[in-house]
């Protein structure tokens, strides 16, 4: 007999809860057909900077579900406060304080494209990112989109920030490392060098 989170999964699933298609595109799917652990799919939502993105999660279903949270993190690299740009993680709080029963992991999912809608800068989960929201919003969103392009699949292209990338390349730098310390200098080519060879 199957235990508590896999026949809530199971119906979840049956239900169509699961997948639905619309402006709010969200998928889950199996791993190895693991009824625990899963792989969700957000899609950005339309009017943010990641606006035409789809970014995978990884959700582990502890065997208490639905009376338990699941483990939800992204895989996908993304440019928000209030995820790490180095883990996945994220702070939210319906898998924290706010958890009940009666939420789904369609609930789960929803609310972080809602996250992604509106981010909350003073609960960070990345001070780099919170900063740069508050202090130099043009460049969190420029960062925002990059990053969704660079990572998801966006839409969009950003040759004067690829030029950048390209030079510390050039200079033996990994491309992931270059954006990221790009981003976090505000894509001062100067000062990312300086910090990374000095």
């Amino acid at each position: 007999m199957a235990n508590m989170s896999e026949a809530r999964i199971k119906r979840e699933f049956k239900e169509g809860l699961l997948s639905f298609s619309g402006e709010c595109l969200v998928k889950v799917e199996l791993v190895n057909d693991s009824w625990t652990e899963l792989r969700g799919e957000i899609t950005g939502p339309r009017g943010t900077p990641y606006e035409g993105g789809k970014f995978v999660l990884d959700i582990k279903v502890p065997d208490r579900y639905p009376y338990t949270p699941p483990e939800v993190r992204f895989v996908t690299r993304i440019w928000h406060p209030n995820v790490s740009s180095v883990t996945g993680a994220f702070r939210m709080d319906i898998l924290k304080d706010h958890w009940a029963a009666a939420m789904t992991l369609r609930t789960v999912l929803l609310s972080l494209q809602g996250l992604l809608t509106a981010a909350e800068p003073d609960d960070w989960q990345d001070f780099v990112v919170a900063f740069q929201f508050k202090k130099r919003h043009d460049l969190f969103l420029l960062t925002a989109k990059h990053w969704t392009s660079a990572y998801a699949g966006g839409p969009r292209t950003f040759p004067e920030l690829d030029l950048k990338i390209e030079r510390l390349k050039d200079l033996g730098i990994d491309e992931h490392e270059a954006r990221v310390v790009l981003s976090k200098e505000n894509w001062d080519l100067e000062r990312a060098a300086e910090c990374l060879f000095i």
